[in-house]
């Protein structure tokens, strides 16, 4: 009997032990917790419960050189709500009168917004949507509606910002302006001049505190932020719309009625490399064009002909060239290790001069010269090319320059081919912003410039950084050199294969370029180029033009297809009035190119885009984005825009007027 009570109290000690063990284990996880670990646990609440959202900041506007927009941020508002946190007294006294205003200003019945309201009470719905995207005014007008006027416990209201990018210019210049985006992942894709100064556009993002709801959807707690957005700096670029206007639409029409795969243009100012306009178009599957990749920027490609002043300037400065040398074209064929190289002119030019040979882009000329002025040592013609940076990204802001590929005798590539083919552009690969570097380098006596793409970033009116032109190379040449090559490239327009874009009215240079690609194909296809400088005696504007793989049927040589792009360009930049030394400026009146312009711009205004939404933007965004349109704009007050007289998404019409109401 001892033994078993013994037994029995020995058992309760045993069951006394495990309670005070796990009582002590209890207690200590408590004080742990409550003294310990405590923050991390009510974070961890909180998290669950209560999150901070970052709230994107407005992007910074991009203008063009004359303050017109390119891009310009439109804040858009969610509005949502709360079925369950208003009052039954609030909700019957304000459903009917609600209803009715929302019937008003989104389009449905009455009694679709009563049935939707009772609905989501009904069904303690906590994040119901009312409507997307509204504007600036909209948005202020719903406030002010019944229940909704209460506010968001009261009220109910649930309201959620957004930004949309808008580019006033549409799809014209759009790989150009470019875009960043953001995936999943988080990776960053920049393309254009968005993506390459969007540290400056991008701004500060802010943080709103939201609770989480039911179905796991969460709610603002407040209309107020943690943390307010600041928005990004504006940028002013070097594009001028009215330029890009015309290369867009001449380079347009060029692939249309060539039916070419893609082509390129740029206009680049001479003395400050700003870039003033730059278009990419790409053919679609249904034969339309559309700016779809920068092929200005990352497309290198073998030059063809246009190489040839590469050529003609390295061999001049090295003395192995004189213009006034006489070659013999030998009836047009000559040949290196069995390989044909042809003149584009059946039987050749005869016996001609230096000069002449680049005039008609003489294909044999240019072989035999820098082969025999360099086949004792190629590697002098290359480190030439070299020293005029052909060899080097130009390092562009824009993401995606291509690379250049000049070979050198030491690579293992090289062999008896590569200098005589290299003489015509054939074996090496520039982009056309490299090759358009180099011509105008050539306009301005030997200086390289690097092309600029913004003048400064501002602040509102406060600059930021200012950004001046930059050197890549003080002299790529000799004065007497470049003077040489400017007047070539004055008589291929005059005389040469250029001479059916020649005018009397005002003067041109340039190169033509024609040069076979996809040799496998057959029949086979060609890039056609022309690069040059407008006017010739004293160079303001150089532009480069590349066309690839046109209908063979139509045409495909640089003079027949690119060259006509340019002169349309330097025309309507220019007007057709005479150049005459005496006067400072060819920007002058003239009633037939102001006649062209208004035919020119009356079709432009025909393909513009719906009247845009304005409403919540700044009165001097405002007035830019619409005046850029063609439209007359008048306006009451200063500040916001509050109200504008043409709704959104109308057609525009010619002359049309548009009344803003500013607060």
């Amino acid at each position: 009997m001892a033994t078993t009570e013994k037994s029995i109290l020995n058992r309760m000690y045993l069951v006394a032990a495990c309670l005070f063990l796990f009582a002590a284990a209890v207690g200590f996880k408590l004080v742990n917790i409550q003294f310990v670990q405590g923050d991390y646990y009510k974070e961890l609440a909180e998290e669950r419960t209560l999150r901070n959202f970052k709230i994107p900041a407005n992007r910074g506007n991009l203008y063009d050189a004359n303050g017109n927009l390119l891009a310009t941020s439109v804040p858009k508002y969610d509005i949502r709500f709360d079925a369950v946190t208003v009052s039954d007294k609030n909700f019957e006294e304000n459903i009917g009168p609600l209803s009715d205003k929302l019937a008003k200003m989104l389009g449905n019945s009455p009694s679709y917004y009563s049935q939707k309201l009772r609905t989501a009470r009904a069904n303690h719905q906590r994040y119901v949507l009312i409507a997307k995207n509204l504007g600036y005014s909209d948005y202020m007008k719903i406030r002010q509606f019944p229940m909704f006027n209460l506010g968001p416990y009261k009220g109910g209201m649930i309201t959620e910002q957004s930004t949309v990018r808008e580019h006033p210019l549409g799809k014209m210049g759009e790989r150009t302006v470019g875009y960043e985006r953001r995936d999943e992942n988080g990776y960053f894709t920049r393309v254009g001049l968005e993506g390459a100064f969007s540290n400056y556009l991008r701004g500060t993002d802010g943080r709103r505190l939201k609770q989480k709801i039911a179905k796991g959807q969460w709610k603002p707690i407040s209309d107020n932020n943690e943390l307010e957005p600041k928005d990004g700096f504006d940028v002013v670029s070097t594009i001028d719309v009215n330029i890009q206007d015309i290369a867009h639409h001449s380079l347009l029409r060029q692939l249309e009625y060539f039916e070419a795969d893609h082509g390129t243009v740029v206009v680049m100012e001479t003395k400050t490399g700003e870039i003033k306009a730059m278009s990419n178009l790409g053919r679609t599957k249904e034969g339309t064009y559309f700016e779809k990749r920068n092929y200005a920027v990352y497309e290198s490609h073998e030059p063809g002909s246009t190489f040839k002043l590469m050529a003609m300037v390295a061999g001049l400065e090295d003395k192995v060239i004189d213009t006034s040398q006489i070659v013999d074209t030998e009836k047009g064929v000559v040949r290196y290790y069995g390989r044909p190289v042809r003149d584009s002119h059946h039987g050749g030019y005869g016996k001609i001069s230096a000069a002449k040979a680049f005039e008609v882009s003489s294909n044999t000329a240019f072989t035999k010269m820098i082969t025999e002025g360099y086949k004792k040592d190629p590697s002098k013609f290359v480190d030439r090319l070299y020293s005029m940076q052909l060899n080097r990204k130009i390092g562009l802001e824009i993401k995606g320059e291509g690379s250049p590929r000049i070979p050198h005798p030491q690579d293992k590539s090289w062999n008896g081919l590569s200098l005589p083919w290299m003489a015509f552009g054939y074996g090496v690969s520039l982009t056309p912003l490299q090759t358009l570097t180099f011509y105008n380098a050539i306009a301005n006596d030997g200086e390289m410039i690097k092309p600029r793409f913004i003048k400064e970033v501002k602040d509102r009116d406060k600059p930021v950084l200012v950004k001046d032109k930059e050197v890549i190379n003080p002299s790529i040449c000799s004065p007497e050199t470049a003077k040489k090559v400017r007047e070539m490239m004055k008589n291929t327009v005059i005389r040469g294969t250029a001479s059916n874009i020649y005018t009397d009215n005002f003067s041109m240079a340039g190169k033509t370029g024609t040069c076979q690609t996809e040799y496998w194909i057959e029949p086979g296809r060609y890039i056609a180029s022309f690069a040059g400088y407008f006017p010739a005696e004293d160079p303001k504007y150089s532009c480069i033009v590349v066309i690839h793989k046109p209908n063979r049927r139509k045409g495909y040589y640089g003079n027949i297809v690119a060259a006509p792009v340019f002169k349309d360009i330097a025309r309507k930049i220019y007007t057709d009035t005479p150049v005459m030394e005496e006067l400072e400026s060819l920007e002058v009146e003239d009633n037939e190119v102001n006649t062209d312009f208004e035919k020119y711009y009356a079709k432009i205004q025909n393909e513009k885009l719906l009247m845009p939404d304005v409403t919540g933007m700044p009165a001097m965004d405002a007035i830019s984005l619409l005046e850029n349109l063609g439209l007359e704009v008048r306006f009451n007050g200063k500040g916001i825009v509050k109200r504008q007289s043409v709704s959104a998404g109308q057609q525009i019409k010619n002359n049309q007027t548009v009344k803003l109401e500013l607060s």
